[in-house]
């Protein structure tokens, strides 16, 4: 996977803790003890956003993205998603 489906929900990992820093942010994982940085304030925007959007195209355009952001953040999302610090939020019936 080289960019994550937008049109889809996601949410961080339950055990991934979130510390914003002056340059983004710091990602931990408890499960796996992975660290992962964020270099771009838009993208912690975006992330922090996906816990109450429909979708992470929602979270992009709720934290001001616009469509070649988007494209950009899809990129760095599928890097989070495949280091288990991004889950697909299932559906609640």
């Amino acid at each position: 996977m080289t960019t994550l489906d937008l049109d889809r929900a996601w949410d961080l990992h339950p055990q991934v803790s979130v510390r914003p820093e002056p340059f983004g942010a710091l990602l931990y994982h408890f499960g796996t003890r992975k660290l992962s940085f964020l270099k771009d304030r838009g993208l912690l925007a975006v992330v922090q956003a996906l816990a109450t959007a429909p979708t992470a195209r929602a979270a992009c355009t709720a934290a001001g993205a616009d469509d070649e952001d988007a494209v950009r953040y899809a990129r760095s999302l599928a890097t989070l998603a495949r280091s288990s610090m991004l889950v697909e939020r299932t559906p609640t019936p």
